[in-house]
């Protein structure tokens, strides 16, 4: 498999730069059966409100089939796709016989991209000669629901086009949540191989790529990743074979009402003390959560509706979607902890935009991460007892950039799974 690192074309460019653009995919196609292309390949990802030349976009996808052919891969590539007035933001499976095999359009619009692409409506896995592909679009890795659907109708691997952003705030470390975090998490959660090919430098002098580009394995491992600024190829040898998804068959929760309290929180991983309140009181504390606390935890429930968790609803993709769709804005992950607790805390409470609280028995340790995915306060070792502040306000903003709401993507992708799978090729 591989996946390519692409620099970062505007639209007015792309005549031009597709030569370079098919060099790379030749390359990269005699080194691996399956290639992997970013979002916006062809023609770029900014579009802006200018006329498409469509007669450019079909002799780019024409030419790659016959690399396909030539090559005998599988290529998935980012494409603008469809009619005027309904174009889809795609990713696109060529066969190894360079036939089109079908597409899978993005499901949760980004930003700007609402405004000159359409959202897909159907999720499901693309049938290709080396085996059932769940293709998704740079920010439908957001919503885990997305990936567990696909996984769950039988794709045998993750892929994806993607086009991932940094906000520049440290030119040293272009972060994104989903290139540091998100990525392995899909992967871990699902039991299957996780691809993303992403851009580098910038397009319109206004969109910043991160890279890192990467090829994960069914158990989250990262075996390949690219740099933040440069292209490149990353090729790996991925054994597709049986899947073991996380997935609960949790009940429907009590349906919570809660408010937007701001209060503080203390946190700890060891019993609660007999002065508990004398402590509280000098912290400015109005709630606390420890080990074998129940009434604390109820009193913590009224205010912010508490979902008490385990690993097996942590590991499973939907069980926090659910609740969040429940009322609830707080979750407490009761565990005995390993390497990926800290990166599932931070998924989840990012992803659902709610706060969750970790009691890790087995290394002592307590946090609290925000909806932003921000760890807030953490009380480990001798430091038994940590405070932060807690505004259940900022549940309630589920706007993770202009026009793209996660509240609303998580009841969308909710009645796209109610229904029947279906799959939309070219």
């Amino acid at each position: 498999m591989a996946t390519v690192q692409l620099r970062a074309h505007d639209v007015a460019a792309f005549g031009n730069a597709f030569s370079h653009i098919e060099q790379r995919v030749d390359e990269a196609s005699a080194e691996a059966e399956l290639v992997v292309l970013p979002e916006g390949t062809i023609p770029g990802y900014v579009l802006g409100f200018g006329p498409l030349d469509e007669h450019a976009i079909d002799e780019a996808v024409q030419r790659l089939r016959t690399i396909a052919t030539k090559r005998g891969a599988v290529i998935v590539v980012g494409a603008a796709v469809g009619a005027p007035g309904a174009l889809g933001n795609a990713g696109i499976v060529i066969d190894r016989d360079g036939s089109l095999a079908g597409r899978a359009e993005k499901l949760f619009l980004w930003h700007f991209d609402r405004r000159w692409f359409t959202p897909g409506d159907s999720i499901a896995p693309i049938e290709s000669s080396l085996g059932r592909l769940g293709v998704l679009v740079c920010a439908d890795g957001r919503m885990p629901e997305i990936s567990r659907a696909l996984v769950d109708r039988g794709a045998e691997i993750l892929v994806m086009p993607t086009a991932w952003v940094s906000s520049g705030r440290n030119p040293d470390a272009l972060e994104n949540l989903q290139a540091d975090v998100l990525g392995r998490v899909r992967a871990f959660e699902n039991g299957t191989a996780f691809l993303a090919a992403n851009k580098c430098g910038v397009e319109r002098e206004m969109v910043l790529y991160c890279g890192k580009s990467q090829i994960v394995d069914s158990q989250g491992n990262i075996i390949a990743m690219a740099d933040e600024r440069d292209e490149a190829m990353l090729c790996a040898t991925i054994e597709v074979g049986e899947q073991r998804p996380y997935r609960t068959n949790l009940a429907p929760p009590v349906l919570r009402r809660v408010g937007s309290a701001s209060f503080r929180l203390a946190v700890s991983a060891s019993p609660l003390p007999p002065d508990i309140d004398e402590r509280l009181e000098l912290l400015e504390c109005t709630q606390v959560i420890a080990p074998a606390a129940p009434e604390r935890t109820a009193a913590l429930d009224d205010v912010a509706g508490v979902a008490v968790v385990g690993d097996a609803e942590m590991r499973d993709p939907s069980s926090l979607v659910t609740y969040r769709r429940a009322g609830y804005r707080f979750a407490l992950w009761q565990t005995r902890g390993d390497a990926w607790t800290g990166l599932l805390a931070l998924a989840r409470a990012a992803e659902n935009r709610i706060y969750v609280a970790v009691i890790d028995s087995s290394r002592e340790r307590a946090f609290v991460v925000d909806p932003d995915g921000a760890v807030l306060c953490g009380a480990f070792d001798g430091y038994r007892l940590a405070a932060c502040a807690i505004d259940l306000a900022k549940t309630a903003q589920t706007m993770v950039a202009p026009g793209t709401d996660v509240a609303e993507g998580i009841e969308r992708i909710r009645s796209i799974t109610a229904a029947p799978a279906s799959r939309t090729f070219s």
